[in-house]
């Protein structure tokens, strides 16, 4: 289904899994699209950034919202505030109601938004509940509302599947609580995305929520048990039991997969809850492709074969930020004055800049930091206990890096394709840490390696933090220059 007048359409969320596969969707179907984002750099090296206007807005600011949403047709709203605390309720009401508003007062045709799948009588987690309110907030708004309500999303990068992925490769026998046998309808994401394109189309009468599930309903249990089958592992061994609670699950289900606990935990406590579909009214508006809906193996496949080929368009972890989006960059003026600590090496390198760049650029998830393992593995650990993110989360993809990307525990602040990457650290610290690797040449046409550690303490606990480390400085960074440095010159005796 085409848009017959090429529509003008507004996507909030695109840093995010979902809204960063949606605009290039959109853009592919005929639409105008504007994106908005708190921090517009942060999408400046999507592969579609050229094709959108990237305007600068948030959700908490109404005269931001009203300035991206001028000359609007359609607005998707794919805003959620989870992983923000025990605020996120509160977050997430405040942020719907000025949208909804500014929608109206712009005169926007429909807005689309993808909820999360309940059901009517059982009590909701906090998490269901506000995916509900929300919802709710924006069929109210006076704007003709399309309401996606789904359950476990299928496909490579996502979080739900991500938590699939991980529990079940790493732990062939398992204790888990009664949530394991709640039944689920899973929906892939491509029928996801086909659902929120053709929203755009709704007749201006329809205001209301349809739920959407793939053709399938399963257990926690039996998706565990086709995920390892699909992925070549031996059968998995599961034993239930009724005293583990949503809390006790999220930590051992932090330590083994790359979610950190305060985004888990939301996650286990809606799993409680049986998600499956009541009715398939969207058919009425848009009909099922004629090869019917992606089935739970085939999203599977399709997911895994994906990650295999290095081909994550996006990820759950991209949306996720530790730090506030104002956090200062080392290189503000604000820092004039303040207290900086930076530990910087140099060192000439026997190869090409473009050698040197290609291993700076893949660095973190399987490739390593180039460092001493033990230590970079014990700091890991000890932040997935505090709740960090620890060195799981791994990279989207193997060797393209772009603004926004998590690394390990690390976030990519800033790329300059050639000469620099700048990462943010987002493990539990004491003050605020970035990382820097500058690929320069000298007057002589040598290649130059630059690495800067840099940290800003906050108080007496982030002074006593960079004391105690520094004495490591020598073979945790030192050994990070050398092994990188080492790694590009390899290159020039395989080319």
């Amino acid at each position: 289904m085409k848009p017959s007048t090429n529509p003008h359409v507004l996507v909030t969320g695109a840093a995010g899994y979902i809204g960063g596969r949606l605009v290039p969707e959109l853009l592919k179907s005929g639409y105008r699209v504007r994106v908005m984002a708190r921090t517009p750099r942060h999408l400046a090296d999507r592969t579609w950034a050229d094709k959108v206007e990237i305007v600068q807005g948030d959700a908490a600011d109404f005269e931001t919202l009203k300035a991206a949403l001028k000359d609007i047709d359609v607005a998707y709203y794919l805003i959620h505030a989870m992983g923000a605390g025990d605020e996120f309720e509160s977050l997430d009401r405040a942020n719907a109601q000025n949208f909804g508003r500014a929608a109206k007062e712009c005169k926007v045709k429909r807005i689309a938004y993808l909820g999360g799948l309940h059901p009517d009588s059982e009590k909701l987690s906090p998490h269901l509940q506000s995916r509900k309110e929300v919802g709710e907030i924006l069929l109210a708004s006076g704007v003709p509302t399309t309401v996606l309500r789904a359950a476990v999303i299928l496909g490579s990068g996502s979080l739900s599947f991500e938590m699939l992925r991980y529990l079940t490769d790493r732990l062939p026998v398992m204790i888990t609580p009664r949530w394991i046998d709640t039944r689920i309808q899973p929906i892939a994401v491509r029928d996801v995305l086909r659902y929120l394109v053709e929203s755009a189309n709704m007749p201006s009468e329809v205001n209301r929520g349809f739920d959407i599930g793939g053709p399938d309903v399963l257990t926690y249990r039996q998706m565990m048990s086709g995920y390892a089958k699909r992925a070549g592992l031996k059968p998995r061994r599961i034993f239930s039991l009724p005293f583990m609670t949503p809390s006790l699950s999220s930590h051992w289900v932090g330590l083994v997969s790359p979610v950190p606990k305060n985004i888990v935990f939301p996650l286990l406590e809606s799993l409680v809850n049986e998600v499956v579909c009541k009715e398939h009214d969207i058919a009425q508006y848009i009909p099922d492709p004629p090869d019917g809906l992606v089935t739970f193996d085939k999203a599977v496949e399709l997911a895994l074969q994906r990650i295999r080929d290095h081909r994550v368009d996006t990820a759950w972890s991209s949306a996720v930020h530790a730090g506030a989006p104002s956090d200062p960059l080392p290189s503000d003026p604000d820092w004039t004055g303040g207290s900086m600590y930076v530990d910087e090496r140099s060192k000439i390198v026997h190869t090409s800049p473009e050698r040197l760049w290609f291993i700076i650029k893949g660095i973190g998830g399987e490739h390593g930091w180039y460092s001493w393992r033990l230590g970079w593995w014990t700091r890991g650990i000890m932040d997935r206990f505090v709740g960090g993110p620890g060195l799981r989360r791994g990279r989207r993809d193997a060797q393209d890096v772009v603004i926004g990307d998590a690394l390990d525990w690390w976030r990519v602040e800033e790329v300059e394709e050639g000469h620099l990457l700048r990462l943010r650290a987002e493990m539990r610290l004491p003050g605020l840490a970035w990382l820097e690797l500058i690929v320069e040449s000298d007057e002589k046409g040598q290649t130059i390696f630059r690495q800067r550690a840099l940290f800003h303490p906050r108080g007496l606990s982030g002074e006593a933090y960079w004391a105690a480390i520094k004495p490591f400085h020598g073979i945790v960074f030192g050994g990070m220059e050398r092994n990188i440095a080492k790694a590009a010159e390899r290159l020039n005796v395989i080319d």
